[in-house]
């Protein structure tokens, strides 16, 4: 934890297939704020509770203009079947070599960062990411069940 990315560091560009199986960059969300949250595991407890706040608090996230995109390292089966099962109205992008998660420092470092690159799980961390591209807001330690309000207290 501490190591990655801070409010006011550029958000690093990303590529990676969504549930769809188009591939999402970050550029695609230029012009707007994204809420890009990096979870653990397709449909676990905490990570199906931070989905569905999302997925309920999401037309007034976007009313506030950000998307939102969640991330993990599971691939686009596993995250067509969450979305399905829970009705997620959002993409989740399948970044099954931690890419992603390595370039916002959230595939974990130490003993921890090794346990989580052999079972493939990013940390549980939220970036807010303004128009411009650059991090807004970190949300190191997201409440799962009501974490649609945390992100709406700082959009």
């Amino acid at each position: 934890m501490g190591t990655h990315l801070k409010a006011g560091d550029p958000a690093p560009d990303f590529s990676a297939p969504a549930t769809d199986g188009s591939t999402l960059r970050l550029a695609d969300f230029r012009g707007r704020k994204l809420v890009m949250y990096f979870y653990p595991m397709d449909d676990t407890p905490g990570c199906t509770k931070q989905a569905c706040s999302l997925r309920d608090s999401s037309a007034e996230i976007a009313a506030r203009g950000a998307a939102i995109l969640g991330v993990s390292a599971q691939g686009t089966e596993s995250h067509q079947r969450f979305t399905e099962k829970f009705s997620l109205n959002f993409p989740l992008l399948a970044d099954t070599d931690l890419t992603v998660a390595k370039a916002y420092g959230v595939a974990g470092s130490g003993l921890g960062g090794l346990l989580r690159s052999v079972v493939k799980v990013s940390e549980r961390v939220t970036f807010i990411i303004d128009e411009n591209g650059r991090i807004s807001h970190v949300i190191d330690e997201p409440d799962c069940p009501d974490h649609g309000e945390q992100v709406l207290a700082v959009l």
